[in-house]
């Protein structure tokens, strides 16, 4: 399945910490994430990550145009929501494209440990017949 992932500067250690956690599971997936997200990741897990512009350079709109395309599965998004962002329409782009695609998506911790365990439990393999 394809994972996105994106995290606002005050997230990234946080995403870190998440993916060295959950890296059995992440590793039998394909990876992509905004560019300073997926070096970071990259980083503390050995994971390959396919890696897009950095955010505000246009990342999230290269990440928004696979879920456009139903080519994301699921995307784990950790922000920031007490800072806000200049590049802020892009990041509802990708709420509302998920929204749009039933395309799962966690913006926190919890949730996106959630998303995780059921990927791994098999509990998103209907998204295989979605996409067909």
């Amino acid at each position: 399945m394809n994972i996105g992932m994106i995290a606002h500067d005050a997230k990234k250690k946080l995403m870190q910490n998440f993916c060295i956690a959950y890296r059995g599971i992440l590793s039998k997936h394909n990876l992509y994430a905004t560019g300073t997200t997926g070096r970071l990741i990259e980083e503390v897990t050995n994971l390959n990550v396919h890696k897009y512009l950095a955010g505000h350079l246009g990342g999230g709109q290269q990440l928004g145009s696979q879920i456009e395309h139903n080519q994301m599965d699921m995307v784990i998004f950790l922000r920031d929501p007490l800072t806000p962002k200049s590049h802020e329409p892009d990041v509802n782009d990708i709420f509302q494209l998920c929204d749009k695609h039933n395309i799962p998506l966690a913006t926190n911790l919890a949730t996106a440990e959630l998303l995780v365990k059921a990927l791994d439990r098999g509990d998103l393999d209907w998204r295989e017949l979605f996409k067909s």
